[in-house]
């Protein structure tokens, strides 16, 4: 790796970075504290508790994800960087749906704005893995290795899609959605580390 290209990989990954903390630190920040000191005060409180869990998860999922891409890369060109600031774009908008879903969370409109900014960060990431793709011309396993992830980004996609109309049949559909995906990306698969 040239020296040039550490720092430019290493500019990004740290504005990237610089993003994804702020996000989960909002979304924290619109944790509150019962109104009242007692389990059902608590209670009360379970669905943000629970809809924060669960987006912590998903962005965590996502930073995991975008740190292996990161350092992935051959080169930082301009595609790189407008892909990576469109994916950021959309997980800037977790916090307000996450809030929205704790207050809301047996309404349908606010499950299928999550689901719908959730949908968008798949198709960011499958964009910018397809970008990977593109630079692993010539080393067919790194390039096997990315179009196999960016499959498992189309299908996230492709779920999170349908957890948008779903959420008008059932939210709880669009919840079972939302946990599937985050749980299928702990299946175990090949390490970025062993294929380069």
């Amino acid at each position: 790796m040239s020296t040039q290209r550490a720092m430019t990989t290493n500019r990004l990954e740290a504005f990237s970075d610089g993003v994804i903390a702020i996000i989960v630190t909002i979304m924290v920040l619109e944790l509150h504290t019962p109104a009242e000191p007692t389990k059902a005060g608590l209670l009360k409180i379970a669905p943000s508790l629970l809809s924060y869990a669960l987006s912590f998860l998903i962005v965590a999922i996502m930073w995991v994800n975008h740190h292996h891409m990161t350092h992935a890369l051959k080169r930082v060109n301009g595609r790189v960087l407008w892909f990576n600031l469109n994916l950021l774009f959309w997980m800037s908008l977790t916090p307000f749906t996450t809030a929205f879903v704790g207050r809301n969370y047996h309404e349908p409109f606010p499950v299928a704005l999550y689901g719908a900014v959730l949908a968008l960060c798949a198709l960011a990431f499958a964009l910018a893995r397809g970008e990977l793709v593109e630079q692993c011309q010539g080393d067919d396993e790194m390039q096997a290795y990315h179009l196999q992830i960016k499959r498992k980004n189309s299908y996230s996609l492709a779920l999170y899609l349908i957890s948008i109309p779903a959420a008008y049949v059932s939210v709880y559909i669009s919840y079972s959605i939302f946990v599937g995906v985050a749980a299928a990306y702990f299946l175990p698969e090949r390490k970025l580390a062993e294929a380069s």
